[in-house]
């Protein structure tokens, strides 16, 4: 005990030589706020924060954690929901520091950004080039790109532009053994050999620490139109979901499912609210299209489609947008929701996608399945229908203890997981696998592919001392509980 102290604290001696006392951090009280991410599920423990300036810091720490034999856990924004970024033990290497635009390249639709950029900040660049960065989710104003890229996240745009995996070209990345790898080319095509970035993006820092990235831009949409839908069932849902994108092809930009329940949670949690309807329905969705054309062609095309739709008895009631700020306000009810629901109670979470085609058929069966196992549970299924990532959340009956309710977790899990692999889908559709997926993903997977995970993982962290214990596990060491 007293060699790894001794070995410890020699480590924090070199850190602060090369980085500056300021930046490598011990006190409790400035370590707390990385050792728990926004869910609160776990709570870790750290020897220290260490906040390196540079990549080349990166690199000098990498190298120093690893003659100290001290594991290492990248953080950015600590948006993370599963767990993949709470330390438990080691050191944690904040990148917020790393926040440069490095190079805008209009023409050739791309920039370079360092791995601690706010995302609203790389989008904000964009803009300033002219052109788009498409990728957004809730937690943008305070979300680093690198984390982003990290657990290769979708949000808001999947539909249209795709996964943050999509929306890379090249990656700077800190390897295990603190070498650099200089993967930044700004090319549509290179087939030179393995396309090494796609190791790193989604590994959620188990594979190597991405500190830069080079991004695809694309035009900005010069008019969008909104449109907030009343359906009288998850399948009109995906009936017009089907009909819109036939009608409107890429000037379909997001369609999200919006459950009764959820809706009934904005209006009467949410500030600044109001009901978009005259009536409730079953279900809602929000409607976006977007053209490159600047005029009312969209709303035009908007009005017709949903018309059609109406008279096709998919579509009971819907509102349109009439202009940037009603836009705003329709999506707010969207982006409330995660929010709104805690004051409903405990919420168990589930980040799934399905094929198009079983989507109905799932959150028909997953929703009479969990209100079967508890009697006056309340799903709440809502997301990104057109890609097919459902959050099949789980409210606590009315009344209920929290914790006793949450400590069913592993229960619903089992019935939820086990309906999204009879159906051909996928237990981690954005969030990413972090701890509290970590055992599901050992179940369920293909066993070849586990077994390529963990020959990957140990061919480029032979020490397991990047984020140790996510994702796959090279250890019999069980995951810590969730403190419920």
């Amino acid at each position: 005990m007293t060699d790894a102290r001794s070995s410890q604290e020699r480590l924090l001696a070199t850190l602060s030589a090369r980085l500056g006392a300021r930046h490598v951090r011990t006190d409790p009280a400035e370590i707390a706020p990385h050792l728990v991410e926004t869910r609160g599920l776990y709570r870790g423990h750290a020897l220290a924060v260490v906040a390196p300036g540079t990549t080349e810091e990166v690199a000098f720490a990498v190298r120093a954690c690893v003659e100290a034999r001290v594991p290492m856990v990248a953080q950015g924004g600590n948006t993370g929901l599963v767990g993949g970024g709470v330390p438990f033990g080691g050191i944690v290497l904040s990148l917020n520091r790393l926040d440069r635009l490095r190079a805008v390249d209009p023409l050739g639709a791309s920039l370079t950004v360092e791995a601690g950029m706010i995302l609203a900040d790389v989008q904000t660049a964009a803009e300033a080039a002219g052109m788009l960065f498409p990728l957004s989710w809730a937690a943008e104003g305070t979300a680093r790109i690198g984390g982003g890229l990290a657990t290769n996240a979708g949000g808001l745009a999947v539909l249209a532009y795709g996964n943050a995996r999509d929306l890379v070209l090249g990656l700077e990345v800190v390897l295990a053994d603190g070498r650099i790898w200089n993967g930044l080319k700004a090319l549509r095509k290179n087939n030179a050999g393995y396309d090494l970035k796609h190791l790193f993006v989604g590994s959620e820092g188990t594979l190597g620490i991405i500190t830069a990235a080079t991004l695809k831009l694309y035009p900005r949409p010069l008019s969008t139109c909104v449109g907030f839908v009343g359906l009288p069932s998850a399948r009109a849902a995906l009936a017009l979901f089907e009909r819109l994108r036939a009608g409107a092809d890429r000037g379909l930009t997001a369609f999200e499912y919006i459950p009764r329940f959820g809706l009934e949670m904005v209006l009467a949690h949410g500030i600044d609210v109001r009901p978009p309807l005259d009536r409730a329905h079953a279900a809602y969705a929000l409607v976006e299209l977007a053209s490159p054309r600047a005029g009312t062609e969209t709303r035009a095309e908007m009005e017709a489609l949903l018309a059609e739709a109406m008279e096709a008895g998919l579509v009971e009631d819907a509102v349109i947008g009439g202009s940037a700020a009603q836009d705003a306000a329709l999506w707010r009810l969207r982006e409330l929701l995660p929010e709104v629901q805690k004051a409903e109670g405990g919420s168990i979470k589930h980040d799934v996608s399905l094929p198009l085609s079983r989507l109905a058929d799932f959150l028909e069966e997953a929703s009479a399945a969990c209100e079967a196992a508890m009697p006056g549970l309340r799903p709440c299924p809502f997301g990104h229908f057109g890609d097919g990532n459902i959050h099949f959340n789980l409210t606590q009956p009315v009344g209920m203890d929290r914790a006793e309710f949450l400590s069913q977790w592993s229960r619903f899990n089992a019935i939820v997981h086990g309906i999204v692999e009879r159906m051909d889908g996928s237990i981690a559709a954005e969030h990413g696998i972090g701890l509290i997926k970590r055992d599901e993903l050992a179940r369920t997977a293909d066993p070849v592919g586990l077994d390529l995970m963990r020959r990957l993982k140990r061919a480029l962290d032979p020490d397991d001392l990047l984020n140790p214990g996510k994702v796959v596990a090279l250890s019999d060491d069980p995951p810590p509980s969730l403190p419920v």
